[in-house]
């Protein structure tokens, strides 16, 4: 750890958490959010993401919970891990990040460094962030303070691939900051980091990291339609195209959450504002964007099929967080599912034993059943592969449906294909 650094982190959420516990092994943290809800939680040793365990808290003890942004004084080191979400006509929405820059810059003094982790658009760091530093300081960029960008890269729910097993891109906004943000990380990062050359390298390299996923999954989604025309099962062509050493192993399915599907628009609108018209990147975006609506119209035609009445049909949606086995409910694309079957007037249960309920109607407006009952479902669809779904098996997952008849829709591969109705 370089000498005399006094850390803050800035955001305790899926990405700001298990840095302040990493950090704090090696410093004195002071992990700050603005939800006095949150902090209390971690104050009792309790993390409603679940990225970090009861005992991992515990064993944290040179790490000390505010949401007094006062408590931050003193510090020296400060780390942003604000959400960087997009807005209702899909553009960037940077007042998370801005408004944790402007708590930083009342307590910002001379020498300090701020590193941002959160996911920008190449540029925003030092065209959005710095100024909003130097206003509220009067200090001078890179003089007084200077500044870091190194992304993160959590995948939430993931237990084998945590912080300190994933390889961190690192920068500066001057060589010898650059050294001294590296060697920070390297302290905590037994993969490595990788030190890039500038600031603006590494939040596009960032942002395109997503953006690839995206515009990948993309091509397997339409290749999932074009296939259920031919009547093609996709997994099944999947497979057979999987023998080859290079071919890419994407699936078909929903794109959610707070990365894949937000961080292309932040690249778009980069592009845009420079006057370049991003083609391959909307695409894609309005394609997976787009299944939902797809889904609901491909449940609906099979019970129509089947003569099962559509109208005032029940169907059980199992799972609504935006992947399997995490309470993570930002930008669930399940969401679209919902809404479209109800357009057909179809009512709607939705089982999610990850999701918190009040979560799920504050933030999906989702009322979660507690437990479904048997013998009740024109349709089903099996939207996320929680380990609980795949414990079930076919055989109890077919039992919440009617004995008259009804449809199973198999989103993610939980059960064979002979026990399934529709697959994705």
């Amino acid at each position: 750890m370089p000498d005399g650094v006094k850390l803050a982190v800035i955001g305790l959420g899926y990405v700001g958490l298990p840095l302040a516990v990493e950090f704090a092994k090696v410093v004195d943290v002071v992990g700050f959010d603005i939800k006095s809800s949150r902090v209390k939680e971690l104050a009792g040793g309790v993390d409603s993401t679940l990225e970090v365990s009861s005992e991992e808290l515990a064993g944290a003890s040179r790490l000390r919970f505010t949401d007094d942004p006062g408590e931050l004084a003193g510090c020296n080191v400060y780390v942003v891990t604000t959400p960087t979400p997009i807005d209702a006509a899909k553009q960037p929405d940077l007042s998370p990040v801005l408004s944790a820059s402007e708590s930083i810059g009342r307590v910002l003094s001379e020498g300090d460094l701020v590193i941002y982790e959160s996911t920008v658009y190449p540029g925003a760091t030092e065209e959005r962030c710095v100024p909003v530093l130097e206003d509220i300081s009067g200090l001078a960029f890179n003089r007084d303070f200077f500044v870091g960008y190194s992304p993160e890269r959590i995948n939430p729910g993931d237990k084998q691939h945590r912080l300190p097993t994933i390889v961190k891109v690192t920068s500066g906004s001057t060589p010898e900051v650059a050294n001294f943000v590296d060697a920070l990380y390297g302290t905590i990062i037994t993969a490595g980091t990788h030190r890039a050359s500038s600031i603006r390298v590494a939040e596009a390299a960032k942002v395109i990291e997503n953006t690839q996923r995206d515009v990948n999954i993309a091509l397997i989604n339409e290749l999932a339609v074009l296939f259920n025309r031919l009547g093609i099962d996709t997994e099944e062509v999947l497979q057979a195209a999987g023998t080859k050493w290079n071919f890419l192993g994407f699936r078909p399915g929903l794109v959610g959450g707070h990365c894949i599907g937000v961080d292309p628009y932040y690249l778009t609108h980069k592009a845009q504002a420079v006057g370049y018209h991003p083609e391959v990147i909307l695409a894609g975006r309005r394609l997976n964007d787009s299944m939902g609506a797809y889904v609901a119209s491909q449940l609906v035609k099979r019970m129509t099929k089947e003569a099962i009445p559509v109208r005032g049909a029940r169907v059980l949606v199992l799972g609504l967080t935006f992947k399997e086995n995490t309470p993570d409910l930002r930008n669930s694309r399940v969401v679209d599912i919902i809404s479209e079957l109800e357009d057909y007037e179809i009512a709607v249960d939705v089982y999610d034993p990850w999701a918190d309920p009040d979560e799920a109607r504050k933030y999906a407006g989702v009322t979660l059943v507690e437990s479904p009952e048997a013998g009740t479902y024109a349709g089903i669809v099996l939207a996320v592969s929680h380990r609980e779904f795949i414990a079930m098996g076919a055989k109890r997952i077919r039992g919440f449906g009617m004995s008259s008849g009804h449809v199973l829709y198999d989103l993610k591969y939980v059960v064979d294909k002979e026990d399934a109705d529709i697959r994705l």
